[in-house]
């Protein structure tokens, strides 16, 4: 019987162990060769299966939803691509190796009745003659007091000031002597009064209500020789009688000077009536410039039935003035903040921050999407009432693809025909006013002068459409268009923009500035049985109650009305002036230079909102 070694057991596992070792060094080559062998084979493969995973993911991520826009981003729409597509859509994208963002319908709701006229607008007109304990010119001017004024600004300003300044000579029982137009401004137009507005007409449609002179009568030979003094914004009827007659009983002749915005806002209906009277009737522009703007009136009527006027405001001048991002980078800020520089004493902005706060004009691309959303197709067409557009074509672009039927005064009238007005920039602007008057709808891009006077003129004459943007509401949509659809989009534009649309009684009585909501000059059927619109020049009496002067104001002779017109709370919410809640008229003297000339704060707002 053999008997189990220990010994022997371990010596035979470490012979066995070192003949694996053995094997593995003798056996090396040879793994060495398969492994090259088999290397040619794994990394192709490896490679193969690399690229299918890359391939997936550029599939995915074209798939996903595109991330959403940063707000310093939302304006590089002005640089999106727009292509129309075999199945009736717009790719709109943010540049050309982007993923388009929607895809926007070309058709819109264009053809439906309501885009092109305001809910029940029908029954509401302009009633602005006077009543019968109206005071007529015979009764009321007195002899030896006479009114002059001098106009600031372009054509939209000065005509506020002109309507103004016939209340005021009313207030102050004086002779209205024919205005003085602004010659000095930024649009340095030489025109005068009768060379854009009919002055007979005017001096003769208002002959019941002032008496009005062209020009002031010798005293011994010798013109009079008028005083010169200003009163201050917004000033009310106490303010012209404590302020101005003092001085005409001494100097019989006054100047004021700088003459716009310079009468409250608040003030009895008979004298908010005498300015409806003023503006929407006696203020007629000369028949020149009336017989070009009916030809290009008429020449967008034969394009089509419909036609869409846009003030689109997107010069240079006007971006660097707002403060505001348009998504251009360095060379943008660069541009802009060298014009800019032109207003020295111009704080620096938080351009996030003033678009937040619905202060910046929307791109041309964005009113595109915006009228769209609207509901009007590529088959409207656009007449674009805009001086030098910034960045010229390459910012028109997206608009007119968008708008493909897209026309100017420029497009529709030639050279020639435009020749005797091209020099004067009141002339062109007045051309542009009558398009945009005689539009089925008139959009505006910004809060000035134009849009205000014909937001106010398209109520009186019948609540014609008249669309401003609630840029507030509509930058939140601008920024986030990649995260919706495209009908979620349109809807929430259309929400938005509920009671910017002109409809009647979007803004309450006593709201806003008068001359863009001129609540005391339109009645409608519920509350009146005329109906006449047009004014004729013997006197209709209505019967309306004329309360007695506003001669219980506590006011010091500054401003009265209890709230600033939108433009004027511009100013502190973009960091310009902190004027907390005190009235403009107490408010810090701010001066600012602009091509050599000095402007008060709220002067050089208006100057750039015209």
């Amino acid at each position: 019987m053999s008997t189990f070694s220990p010994m022997k057991k371990k010596k035979k596992r470490d012979k066995s162990d070192n003949n694996y070792l053995n094997g593995v060094v003798l056996h090396s080559p040879i793994l060495r060769r398969h492994i090259r062998r088999y290397r040619h084979h794994i990394f192709p493969v490896i490679s193969v299966v690399s690229g299918c995973l890359l391939l997936f993911l550029v599939a995915f991520s074209l798939i996903a939803r595109s991330p959403p826009l940063h707000h310093h981003d939302h304006i590089s729409l002005l640089r999106f691509h727009a292509s129309s597509a075999d199945n009736g859509v717009v790719e709109v994208q943010l540049n050309n190796d982007e993923t388009p963002a929607f895809r926007v319908p070309e058709s819109g709701g264009s053809s439906v009745q309501h885009l092109w006229s305001g809910t029940k607008s029908e029954l509401f007109f302009g009633c602005s003659n006077a009543g019968d304990k109206f005071l007529t010119a015979d009764v009321k001017t007195l002899p030896n007091r006479y009114l002059l004024i001098a106009t600031s600004g372009g054509l939209n300003q000065q005509r506020t000031g002109i309507t103004d300044a016939v209340v005021a000579a009313y207030i102050l029982n004086a002779t209205l002597v024919v205005p003085k137009l602004d010659h000095q401004s930024f649009w340095k137009d030489s025109s005068n009064f009768a060379e854009i507005f009919d002055v007979d007409w005017f001096i003769s449609f208002l002959s019941n209500d002032v008496k009005i002179i062209k020009k002031l009568p010798s005293k011994g030979g010798k013109p009079i020789s008028p005083y010169t003094m200003r009163v201050p914004r917004k000033c009310n009827v106490k303010c012209y009688l404590n302020r101005v007659v003092p001085v005409l009983n001494k100097k019989h002749a006054v100047q004021l000077t700088k003459f716009d915005y310079r009468l409250s806002n608040n003030l009895e209906s008979h004298l908010q009536k005498l300015r409806c009277r003023t503006n929407y009737h006696a203020l007629k522009f000369t028949d020149n410039i009336n017989e070009m703007g009916r030809k290009l009136v008429e020449r967008m009527k034969m394009e089509n039935k419909h036609f869409i006027a846009l003030h689109l405001r997107f010069e240079p001048d006007m971006l660097a003035f707002s403060g505001c991002y348009f998504g251009g980078g360095e060379k943008e800020r660069n541009e802009l903040g060298a014009i800019r520089k032109r207003w020295k004493t111009l704080h620096q902005t938080n351009p996030d921050k003033v678009r937040r706060r619905g202060r910046c004009p929307l791109s041309p691309g964005e009113v595109g999407l915006m009228l769209r959303a609207l509901g009007f197709g590529s088959d409207v067409h656009l007449y674009v009432a805009s001086g030098e557009v910034y960045k010229g074509e390459e910012t028109l672009a997206p608009l007119k693809a968008l708008f493909p039927n897209f026309h100017t005064k420029e497009t529709i009238a030639s050279k020639e025909e435009l020749e005797p007005f091209s020099s004067f920039s009141s002339r062109m602007a007045a051309l542009d006013f009558i398009v945009c008057d005689e539009s089925d709808v008139f959009v505006t891009n910004n809060n000035g002068n134009m849009a205000r006077i014909l937001a106010g003129r398209r109520r009186y004459f019948g609540h014609k459409p008249t669309i401003r943007p609630n840029t507030k509401k509509l930058y939140k949509l601008f920024i986030n268009q990649n995260n919706m659809t495209w009908e979620e989009f349109a809807s929430r534009v259309r929400t938005s923009q509920i009671g910017s649309m002109g409809e009647p009684n979007e803004k309450k009585p006593g709201k806003g500035e008068f001359h863009e909501n001129p609540a005391d000059c339109i009645c409608n059927t519920s509350n009146t049985k005329s109906k006449n619109v047009r004014i004729p020049q013997s006197e209709i009496n209505e019967g309306s109650n004329i309360s007695k002067e506003d001669e219980t104001s506590k006011d010091s002779g500054y401003a009265t009305d209890g709230h600033m017109t939108d433009d004027e709370q511009f100013w502190p919410e973009m960091d310009y002036v902190d004027t907390g809640n005190k009235s403009l008229g107490k408010a810090p003297s701010q001066r600012f230079s602009y091509q050599g000339l000095n402007y008060d704060l709220p002067e050089l707002l208006e100057l750039f909102s015209d």
